[in-house]
Formats: C-alpha cells, structure tokens, sequence
C-alpha cells in the first residue's frame, strides 16, 4: 500500500492530523484536475468542495485501490455536480494550466485550445493519463467505464490532436513541429520541386 493511503487509513480511524497530511500531499493535483474540468477560475471552489466530500466519505475508503485514484474519482464527480450548477456544461471555460515556464507561449496556448475542444470523455482520458500519469486502469476507474475503452479514447485522441496540429500548422505555413508523416511528406515533396 503506498504512502498516500496508509495517510488515508489514519485519517479514517480518527486522525484529523493525518486528513491534514493527505490534503497537503495531494491538494496540487487536485486543483489542476479540477481547473481542467472546471477553469482555474472555480478550481479553488471545486477542490473545496472535493476535499469536503472526501471528508463525508471518508469511511467509504476501502484500500481497493489507492488513495489517490479514490479522490480522483471524487474530485471528478464533484467537478461536475459544481460545473452543473454553476454553467451548462456547454459554456464551461475549459482553460488547461500552463506550465509556469512555457517554451513557446503561442504553441501551448494553440496546443490548449485544441485539447479544450476535445469531448468531455476523451479530455478526462488524456489529462489522467498523460498529465497526472494514471494507470489506464486507474483511469477507467476514476471515469468509471473499462480499460479497454480509456485506451481506445487516449489512442483517439492522440491521433486527433495530431491531425489538428497538423491542420493548424499548415494553414500558418509552420509545418516544424507539426509532426507525423504529413508534415514530413508535403516537406520532402516541396523540396523535391
């Protein structure tokens, strides 16, 4: 059993000290989870309210899986009863946080605004897996369908990530970092002529 969720344990058996420590350790990933579901703007009143459901669960916490996964899921859950309530999930501000150093401002914000046009299953897919590093397997759980489909919308979505980028750097006449074999093909025919 990792750290994380004997912390959990201990704060299950009455330690608010502990509960104290397992918000401390896991309060970071929490936010940018729910700032990708919600924006930055209502994350700060999301993870509240995922750490107060947290609390009210508390004795639900079986150790089936990890500690982290098991908040994940209730952060995800309650990200969404508060976007409900606060916007149609259709007009929800879906701004993902940059790095605090961007190598090329402009890219990350393009690269953004790709991701947020992304369906709500595939968007979840791609930051548990990609951004917070889940296991498939912790992912499917956290979304609640099978593993296979979480590998099957990650794969999807890759490969439409990158037709878009591709898309986008062409119609700006940047095909440098546009990648895939579009990129490198169209590149060789010209030089060819």
């Amino acid at each position: 059993m990792d750290e994380t969720s004997e912390i959990l344990l201990e704060a299950q058996a009455g330690s608010e000290i502990a509960f104290a420590a397992f918000v401390h350790r896991t309060q970071a990933e929490i936010w940018r989870l729910c700032g990708h579901l919600v924006g930055k703007a209502h994350a700060d009143d999301a993870t509240q309210e995922t750490y107060l459901a947290a609390w009210r669960a508390l004795a639900s916490f079986r150790g089936d899986s990890s500690a982290r996964t098991w908040l994940f899921v209730i952060a995800r859950r309650t990200a969404l009863r508060f976007a409900r309530r606060q916007l149609s999930l259709t007009q929800l501000d879906r701004k993902a946080s940059a790095p605090a150093d961007p190598p090329d401002p402009e890219r990350c914000a393009e690269l953004g605004g790709l991701v947020d046009h992304l369906d709500e299953d595939r968007r979840l897919a791609l930051i548990l897996t990609q951004v917070f590093g889940l296991s498939y397997a912790e992912t499917a759980e956290v979304c609640g369908c099978a593993v296979g489909t979480i590998r099957s919308r990650v794969a999807r979505t890759r490969e439409q990530l990158l037709a878009s980028w591709s898309d986008s750097r062409r119609a700006t006449g940047d095909m440098r970092q546009a990648g895939g074999a579009v990129g490198r093909e169209e590149t060789a025919g010209a030089e060819a002529e």
